[in-house]
């Protein structure tokens, strides 16, 4: 196996979470447990193929957990893992930070940010 070499740690950090919705995905998983329909609701701006796509990619990095119900019609979850839930506190910074780059730049946070429940 080839060990992989990064040139500073936030690399690894951002081979994980980088991209335009992971951490979106994340912040909404923070408030608990959703089911595919409701991420894609939370945010209208992405396509059904790279929520899935995100989704598995997060899963298969262990931070977040598919939940399977067994029943009819199928039931499936997602939530923070374990792992996961140690991401908050970067995913909290990253929120306060953009709130104030958005107050500085704009003013007004409420005239730029979408009514949904991270924005109270």
């Amino acid at each position: 196996m080839i060990k992989k070499k990064y040139n500073i740690s936030v690399e690894a950090t951002l081979e994980v979470i980088g991209g335009k919705w992971k951490c979106v995905i994340l912040c909404h998983l923070t408030h608990g447990k959703k089911r595919t329909s409701e991420l894609k609701k939370l945010m209208p701006g992405i396509t059904q193929k790279m929520l899935t796509q995100q989704l598995r990619e997060l899963e298969s990095d262990g931070i977040i957990n598919r939940i399977i119900y067994n029943q009819v019609p199928p039931k499936v979850e997602y939530e923070l893992s374990e792992y996961g839930t140690s991401l908050e506190s970067i995913l909290n910074l990253l929120c306060n930070w953009g709130e104030q780059h958005i107050i500085k730049e704009y003013g007004d946070k409420f005239a730029v940010l979408e009514d949904n429940i991270l924005n109270k």
